[in-house]
Protein backbone atom coordinates (compact mmCIF):
# COMPACT_ATOMS: atom_id res chain seq x y z
CA UNK A 1 0.00 0.00 0.00
CA UNK A 2 1.51 3.39 -1.20
CA UNK A 3 1.96 5.70 1.87
CA UNK A 4 0.04 9.10 2.03
CA UNK A 5 2.39 12.06 2.23
CA UNK A 6 0.72 14.84 3.73
CA UNK A 7 1.54 18.23 2.33
CA UNK A 8 2.01 21.59 3.56
CA UNK A 9 -0.19 23.52 2.08
CA UNK A 10 -2.47 20.91 0.48
CA UNK A 11 -5.90 19.65 1.74
CA UNK A 12 -5.61 16.29 2.16
CA UNK A 13 -8.82 14.24 2.03
CA UNK A 14 -8.59 10.52 3.30
CA UNK A 15 -12.15 8.95 3.02
CA UNK A 16 -10.50 5.51 4.53
CA UNK A 17 -9.58 7.04 7.83
CA UNK A 18 -13.00 8.66 7.71
CA UNK A 19 -15.31 5.22 7.33
CA UNK A 20 -12.59 4.17 9.98
CA UNK A 21 -13.45 6.40 12.21
CA UNK A 22 -17.23 5.86 11.86
CA UNK A 23 -16.95 2.27 12.12
CA UNK A 24 -15.11 2.63 15.65
CA UNK A 25 -18.16 4.82 16.37
CA UNK A 26 -20.26 2.06 15.83
CA UNK A 27 -18.50 -0.51 16.64
CA UNK A 28 -18.80 1.52 20.47
CA UNK A 29 -22.06 1.96 20.56
CA UNK A 30 -23.16 -1.61 19.73
CA UNK A 31 -20.98 -3.00 22.63
CA UNK A 32 -22.29 0.29 24.68
CA UNK A 33 -25.91 -0.66 23.48
CA UNK A 34 -26.63 -3.97 26.15
CA UNK A 35 -25.82 -1.17 28.81
CA UNK A 36 -28.09 1.83 27.56
CA UNK A 37 -30.47 -0.38 27.33
CA UNK A 38 -29.98 -1.51 31.07
CA UNK A 39 -30.17 1.83 31.84
CA UNK A 40 -33.10 3.00 30.04
CA UNK A 41 -34.65 0.21 31.60
CA UNK A 42 -33.30 1.64 35.53
CA UNK A 43 -33.87 4.68 35.22
CA UNK A 44 -37.63 3.91 34.10
CA UNK A 45 -37.91 2.12 37.28
CA UNK A 46 -36.39 4.73 39.60
CA UNK A 47 -38.95 7.26 37.66
CA UNK A 48 -41.85 5.57 38.58
CA UNK A 49 -40.39 4.17 42.43
CA UNK A 50 -39.48 7.90 42.90
CA UNK A 51 -43.42 8.80 41.66
CA UNK A 52 -44.82 6.45 43.96
CA UNK A 53 -42.62 7.93 46.68
CA UNK A 54 -43.81 11.40 46.21
CA UNK A 55 -47.53 10.35 45.97
CA UNK A 56 -46.77 8.67 49.30
CA UNK A 57 -45.49 11.31 51.21
CA UNK A 58 -48.00 13.82 49.57
CA UNK A 59 -50.50 11.38 50.94
CA UNK A 60 -48.93 11.37 54.55
CA UNK A 61 -48.61 14.89 55.34
CA UNK A 62 -52.32 15.64 53.66
CA UNK A 63 -53.64 13.10 56.23
CA UNK A 64 -52.09 15.18 58.92
CA UNK A 65 -53.89 18.22 57.18
CA UNK A 66 -50.28 19.75 55.74
CA UNK A 67 -51.64 19.46 52.12
CA UNK A 68 -48.86 22.27 51.10
CA UNK A 69 -45.63 20.92 53.21
CA UNK A 70 -46.53 17.71 51.64
CA UNK A 71 -46.31 19.05 47.98
CA UNK A 72 -42.82 20.65 48.36
CA UNK A 73 -41.48 17.87 50.47
CA UNK A 74 -43.12 15.22 47.97
CA UNK A 75 -41.89 16.82 45.04
CA UNK A 76 -38.19 17.12 46.36
CA UNK A 77 -38.08 13.73 47.31
CA UNK A 78 -39.02 12.65 43.60
CA UNK A 79 -36.85 14.29 41.77
CA UNK A 80 -33.86 13.75 44.68
CA UNK A 81 -34.37 10.04 44.01
CA UNK A 82 -34.72 10.56 40.11
CA UNK A 83 -31.28 12.54 40.17
CA UNK A 84 -29.60 9.80 41.68
CA UNK A 85 -30.93 7.46 40.22
CA UNK A 86 -29.81 9.32 36.69
CA UNK A 87 -26.58 9.15 37.98
CA UNK A 88 -26.53 5.22 38.74
CA UNK A 89 -28.00 5.01 35.28
CA UNK A 90 -24.85 7.07 34.17
CA UNK A 91 -22.46 4.62 35.93
CA UNK A 92 -24.34 1.60 33.73
CA UNK A 93 -23.66 3.17 30.39
CA UNK A 94 -20.28 4.01 31.04
CA UNK A 95 -18.92 1.81 33.45
CA UNK A 96 -15.10 3.66 33.53
CA UNK A 97 -17.13 5.90 35.60
CA UNK A 98 -16.94 5.00 39.59
CA UNK A 99 -19.23 6.80 41.67
CA UNK A 100 -16.43 8.60 43.22
CA UNK A 101 -15.79 10.65 40.39
CA UNK A 102 -19.30 11.39 40.09
CA UNK A 103 -19.61 12.55 43.51
CA UNK A 104 -16.46 14.10 43.51
CA UNK A 105 -17.98 15.94 40.43
CA UNK A 106 -21.44 16.90 41.84
CA UNK A 107 -19.74 18.47 44.58
CA UNK A 108 -17.79 20.79 42.65
CA UNK A 109 -21.20 21.28 40.81
CA UNK A 110 -23.20 21.84 43.85
CA UNK A 111 -21.13 24.51 44.74
CA UNK A 112 -21.48 25.81 41.35
CA UNK A 113 -24.91 26.14 41.12
CA UNK A 114 -25.09 27.59 45.10
CA UNK A 115 -23.89 30.91 43.59
CA UNK A 116 -25.85 30.77 40.64
CA UNK A 117 -29.22 29.67 42.07
CA UNK A 118 -28.76 31.58 45.67
CA UNK A 119 -31.85 33.16 45.76
CA UNK A 120 -33.89 30.77 44.18
CA UNK A 121 -32.31 28.26 47.10
CA UNK A 122 -32.96 30.49 49.58
CA UNK A 123 -36.54 30.97 49.35
CA UNK A 124 -36.92 27.41 49.02
CA UNK A 125 -34.84 26.81 52.16
CA UNK A 126 -37.18 29.74 53.63
CA UNK A 127 -40.32 27.70 51.98
CA UNK A 128 -39.22 24.37 53.84
CA UNK A 129 -38.64 26.35 57.55
CA UNK A 130 -42.13 28.11 57.12
CA UNK A 131 -44.15 24.48 56.54
CA UNK A 132 -42.41 22.98 58.87
CA UNK A 133 -42.97 25.79 61.43
CA UNK A 134 -46.25 26.77 60.44
CA UNK A 135 -46.32 30.21 61.82
CA UNK A 136 -49.30 30.68 59.77
CA UNK A 137 -51.53 28.53 57.87
CA UNK A 138 -53.69 28.53 54.43
CA UNK A 139 -56.27 30.80 55.56
CA UNK A 140 -54.76 33.14 57.76
CA UNK A 141 -54.98 36.75 57.07
CA UNK A 142 -51.47 38.25 57.54
CA UNK A 143 -49.79 41.41 56.97
CA UNK A 144 -46.05 41.34 55.66
CA UNK A 145 -44.21 44.95 55.17
CA UNK A 146 -47.30 46.97 53.05
CA UNK A 147 -49.23 44.08 52.02
CA UNK A 148 -52.01 42.42 54.44
CA UNK A 149 -54.57 39.60 52.81
CA UNK A 150 -55.42 35.73 53.21
CA UNK A 151 -53.30 33.26 52.25
CA UNK A 152 -53.71 31.14 49.18
CA UNK A 153 -50.71 28.86 49.09
CA UNK A 154 -47.13 28.73 50.41
CA UNK A 155 -45.37 27.51 47.36
CA UNK A 156 -41.35 26.36 47.50
CA UNK A 157 -40.64 29.87 46.06
CA UNK A 158 -43.29 32.43 47.51
CA UNK A 159 -46.07 32.80 49.15
CA UNK A 160 -49.28 33.96 47.25
CA UNK A 161 -51.20 36.49 49.34
CA UNK A 162 -55.19 37.52 48.12
CA UNK A 163 -55.64 41.34 49.07
CA UNK A 164 -58.55 42.23 50.53
CA UNK A 165 -59.02 44.54 47.54
CA UNK A 166 -58.82 41.40 45.55
CA UNK A 167 -55.87 41.28 44.39
CA UNK A 168 -52.95 38.84 44.36
CA UNK A 169 -49.49 39.33 45.87
CA UNK A 170 -46.30 37.29 45.05
CA UNK A 171 -44.44 37.38 48.56
CA UNK A 172 -40.66 35.08 48.39
CA UNK A 173 -40.39 33.35 51.03
CA UNK A 174 -36.77 34.59 52.19
CA UNK A 175 -38.88 38.04 52.87
CA UNK A 176 -41.48 36.72 54.81
CA UNK A 177 -39.08 34.24 56.91
CA UNK A 178 -36.97 37.80 57.39
CA UNK A 179 -39.26 40.12 58.17
CA UNK A 180 -41.82 40.42 61.27
CA UNK A 181 -45.31 38.83 60.02
CA UNK A 182 -48.37 40.01 61.56
CA UNK A 183 -50.78 37.36 61.67
CA UNK A 184 -54.30 38.97 62.47
CA UNK A 185 -56.43 35.60 62.48
CA UNK A 186 -53.45 33.65 64.97
CA UNK A 187 -56.13 33.63 68.01
CA UNK A 188 -60.60 33.30 67.17
CA UNK A 189 -60.91 36.80 68.93
CA UNK A 190 -58.91 39.89 68.76
CA UNK A 191 -59.26 43.00 70.42
CA UNK A 192 -61.40 45.90 68.45
CA UNK A 193 -61.14 49.88 69.28
CA UNK A 194 -62.36 53.31 68.07
CA UNK A 195 -61.61 57.12 69.67
CA UNK A 196 -64.84 59.43 70.49
CA UNK A 197 -64.93 62.54 71.09
CA UNK A 198 -67.37 64.59 73.10
CA UNK A 199 -67.53 68.31 74.10
CA UNK A 200 -66.47 69.69 77.32
CA UNK A 201 -69.45 70.70 78.42
CA UNK A 202 -70.93 67.31 78.20
CA UNK A 203 -70.99 64.85 81.28
CA UNK A 204 -68.22 62.47 80.46
CA UNK A 205 -69.53 59.56 82.94
CA UNK A 206 -72.91 59.40 81.10
CA UNK A 207 -71.30 59.77 77.73
CA UNK A 208 -69.01 56.65 78.80
CA UNK A 209 -72.00 54.95 80.12
CA UNK A 210 -74.00 55.41 76.81
CA UNK A 211 -70.94 53.86 74.69
CA UNK A 212 -70.53 51.34 76.73
CA UNK A 213 -74.31 50.22 76.80
CA UNK A 214 -74.15 50.69 72.81
CA UNK A 215 -70.88 48.51 72.40
CA UNK A 216 -72.43 46.02 74.62
CA UNK A 217 -75.84 44.89 72.93
CA UNK A 218 -73.95 45.61 69.38
CA UNK A 219 -74.35 42.06 67.43
CA UNK A 220 -70.82 40.08 67.20
CA UNK A 221 -69.41 41.50 70.42
CA UNK A 222 -67.51 39.23 72.87
CA UNK A 223 -69.29 39.28 76.37
CA UNK A 224 -65.81 38.08 77.58
CA UNK A 225 -63.84 39.86 78.10
CA UNK A 226 -66.23 42.54 78.73
CA UNK A 227 -66.48 45.87 76.78
CA UNK A 228 -64.75 48.61 78.38
CA UNK A 229 -64.57 52.84 78.04
CA UNK A 230 -62.04 54.96 78.85
CA UNK A 231 -60.76 58.29 78.99
CA UNK A 232 -57.90 58.50 76.65
CA UNK A 233 -56.79 62.23 76.11
CA UNK A 234 -57.56 65.96 76.53
CA UNK A 235 -57.27 66.94 73.16
CA UNK A 236 -58.17 70.94 72.00
CA UNK A 237 -61.67 70.67 71.01
CA UNK A 238 -62.55 67.30 72.36
CA UNK A 239 -62.64 64.77 75.27
CA UNK A 240 -61.25 61.48 73.41
CA UNK A 241 -62.73 58.49 74.93
CA UNK A 242 -61.63 55.01 73.71
CA UNK A 243 -64.02 51.94 73.45
CA UNK A 244 -62.68 48.74 73.38
CA UNK A 245 -63.91 45.65 72.91
CA UNK A 246 -62.92 41.57 71.54
CA UNK A 247 -64.67 40.06 68.89
CA UNK A 248 -63.94 37.55 65.61
CA UNK A 249 -60.17 38.15 64.64
CA UNK A 250 -61.32 38.16 60.62
CA UNK A 251 -60.98 41.47 58.38
CA UNK A 252 -64.90 41.41 57.50
CA UNK A 253 -66.10 41.00 61.20
CA UNK A 254 -63.53 43.80 62.38
CA UNK A 255 -64.44 45.99 59.90
CA UNK A 256 -68.42 45.59 60.01
CA UNK A 257 -68.78 45.22 63.89
CA UNK A 258 -66.73 48.69 64.51
CA UNK A 259 -69.13 50.60 61.44
CA UNK A 260 -72.05 49.33 63.50
CA UNK A 261 -70.75 50.76 66.52
CA UNK A 262 -69.92 53.84 65.05
CA UNK A 263 -73.10 54.67 63.63
CA UNK A 264 -75.11 53.42 66.60
CA UNK A 265 -73.29 56.07 68.54
CA UNK A 266 -73.84 58.80 66.07
CA UNK A 267 -77.64 57.88 66.88
CA UNK A 268 -77.73 57.52 70.25
CA UNK A 269 -75.39 60.93 70.78
CA UNK A 270 -78.10 62.99 68.58
CA UNK A 271 -80.91 61.52 70.43
CA UNK A 272 -79.44 62.31 74.17
CA UNK A 273 -78.09 65.60 72.64
CA UNK A 274 -74.60 64.74 73.52
CA UNK A 275 -71.86 66.94 71.30
CA UNK A 276 -69.85 65.16 68.99
CA UNK A 277 -67.95 68.61 68.11
CA UNK A 278 -66.18 69.61 65.46
CA UNK A 279 -62.30 70.72 65.89
CA UNK A 280 -61.99 74.25 66.95
CA UNK A 281 -59.42 77.08 65.94
CA UNK A 282 -59.37 80.09 68.15
CA UNK A 283 -57.28 83.31 65.91
CA UNK A 284 -56.27 85.82 68.16
CA UNK A 285 -55.76 89.46 66.91
CA UNK A 286 -54.49 92.45 67.93
CA UNK A 287 -53.08 96.32 66.45
CA UNK A 288 -49.79 95.43 65.09
CA UNK A 289 -49.36 99.29 64.39
CA UNK A 290 -48.68 99.77 68.00
CA UNK A 291 -45.44 101.97 69.25
CA UNK A 292 -44.61 98.89 70.88
CA UNK A 293 -44.13 96.73 67.85
CA UNK A 294 -40.64 95.69 67.32
CA UNK A 295 -39.71 96.44 70.54
CA UNK A 296 -39.29 93.61 72.36
CA UNK A 297 -39.32 94.30 75.41
CA UNK A 298 -43.04 95.65 75.36
CA UNK A 299 -44.50 93.89 72.10
CA UNK A 300 -48.08 91.90 73.03
CA UNK A 301 -48.49 88.84 71.30
CA UNK A 302 -51.83 86.92 71.56
CA UNK A 303 -54.45 87.73 74.06
CA UNK A 304 -55.40 91.75 74.95
CA UNK A 305 -54.76 92.75 78.41
CA UNK A 306 -57.28 91.96 81.18
CA UNK A 307 -59.16 94.87 83.26
CA UNK A 308 -57.26 94.02 85.93
CA UNK A 309 -53.59 93.54 84.72
CA UNK A 310 -51.05 95.69 86.43
CA UNK A 311 -49.36 96.03 83.09
CA UNK A 312 -49.91 99.38 80.69
CA UNK A 313 -51.53 99.28 77.18
CA UNK A 314 -49.60 100.30 74.54
CA UNK A 315 -50.91 103.36 72.30
CA UNK A 316 -50.94 103.15 68.81
CA UNK A 317 -48.90 104.89 66.82
CA UNK A 318 -51.04 107.41 65.43
CA UNK A 319 -52.04 108.38 68.78
CA UNK A 320 -48.34 108.23 70.48
CA UNK A 321 -47.42 110.50 67.51
CA UNK A 322 -50.13 113.07 68.12
CA UNK A 323 -49.33 113.14 71.80
CA UNK A 324 -45.51 113.65 70.97
CA UNK A 325 -46.53 116.44 68.96
CA UNK A 326 -48.37 118.02 71.45
CA UNK A 327 -45.61 117.70 74.44
CA UNK A 328 -43.30 118.55 71.99
CA UNK A 329 -41.23 115.52 72.11
CA UNK A 330 -40.98 114.87 68.58
CA UNK A 331 -37.99 112.87 67.24
CA UNK A 332 -37.28 111.84 70.65
CA UNK A 333 -37.32 108.34 70.03
CA UNK A 334 -38.46 105.52 72.91
CA UNK A 335 -39.00 107.92 75.68
CA UNK A 336 -43.06 108.41 75.01
CA UNK A 337 -44.98 107.76 77.77
CA UNK A 338 -47.64 104.96 77.46
CA UNK A 339 -50.87 106.10 78.25
CA UNK A 340 -53.04 104.81 81.24
CA UNK A 341 -55.27 102.36 80.95
CA UNK A 342 -58.53 103.28 81.26
CA UNK A 343 -60.19 103.54 84.81
CA UNK A 344 -56.65 103.40 86.16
Amino acid sequence: MAETLDRTGEIDLNPAKALERVDAWLDGFVRLLPNLLLALVFLAVVWFVSKWVGRLVNRTATSRERDNLGDVIGSFVRWGMFLFGALIALTIVVPSMSPGDLIAGLGVSSVAIGFAFKDILQNWLAGMLILLRQPFEIGDQIQVGDFEGTVERIESRATILKTYGGRRVVIPNADIYTSAVTVNTAYETARNEYDIGVGYGDDLDDARQEILDIVTATEGVASDPAPETLIWGLDASWVTIRARWWQASDRKSMVNVKSDVMRAVKLRFDEKGIDLPYETQMHLWHDQTEESDGDRRRQREGWTVAEDDAREVPRSRRVAERDDVRTGARGEAGDGAPAPRAGA
